[in-house]
């Protein structure tokens, strides 16, 4: 994602997201104009409709296709909780904001159980440990006791995977901290209808994906009785703005 001064001004860039040893990774070229701050810190940058990451060009889909590109990758999850850190007011609502341009948001939360957020599900863990700093970096560097690439989505999805799994919350933790996108702050305005056009030109550098998705990614079940108690599996989800 690109971030500027709140969810409302950031538009996805890299989907990522990860269940059990299953993995995806989508690009998406942003719309708007990236900021040199946010490309300096990511390293993504944007050149004659091209995506490139530290100067090597990305493969990219529109971004209505790598929405149904993930909400067919949580299908075959046998409806995931779905696990971010800070999602609840940063990824989630810019993530039910584009899903709403392009009609996918009830098709997002028939696919899920709901969503999870581990920032307030580690501080209410780790309470009196006198951590200073709750960001997700922090905790893995801590609790998990390694580093990683930050800003990178699917690094930041792997990582949080061994924090939570280390935190090894409780039903009731974990009831506590979910919540669906209808229960937090309402998206912005849809896009105007020009938006939605069928039949859109791809930029270069993008290929087709979602059509043959559910032919080409094979996804076994987590096992039964996980820690929500809600469904079979768990899906550590990063829009890779943090």
């Amino acid at each position: 994602m690109i971030c500027r001064d709140s969810s409302q001004s950031c538009e996805i860039i890299q989907l990522a997201a990860v269940s059990g040893g299953h993995s995806l990774n989508l690009y998406t070229v942003p719309r708007c104009r990236m900021q040199r701050g946010a490309a300096k810190v990511t390293g993504f940058r944007v050149r004659r409709h091209r995506l490139y990451h530290h100067r090597c060009p990305v493969l990219t889909n529109s971004l209505k296709e790598v929405l149904v590109s993930f909400i067919a990758f949580l299908r075959m999850l046998d409806r995931p909780m779905v696990v971010g850190h800070n999602i609840r007011h940063f990824d989630c609502p810019v993530l039910a904001r584009a899903l709403d341009e392009f009609d996918l948001k009830a098709e997002f939360q028939l696919a899920v159980s709901g969503c999870l957020d581990t920032l307030p599900l580690a501080r209410e863990i780790l309470k009196g440990r006198g951590l200073q700093s709750f960001r997700q970096e922090n905790l893995v560097r801590i609790v998990v006791g390694i580093s990683y690439e930050v800003h990178n989505a699917l690094e930041d999805v792997r990582a949080l995977q061994r924090l939570y799994g280390a935190l090894r919350p409780t039903l009731e933790q974990v009831l506590r901290q979910s919540f669906t996108l209808d229960t937090i702050a309402g998206p912005a305005p849809k896009q105007p209808p020009a938006a939605k056009a069928k039949g859109s030109c791809k930029a270069p550098g993008q290929w087709p994906l979602w059509k043959n998705f559910k032919q080409e990614v094979k996804v076994t079940e987590g096992p039964k009785g996980g820690t929500t108690g809600q469904s079979d599996a768990t899906l550590i989800m990063d829009n890779g703005c943090k």
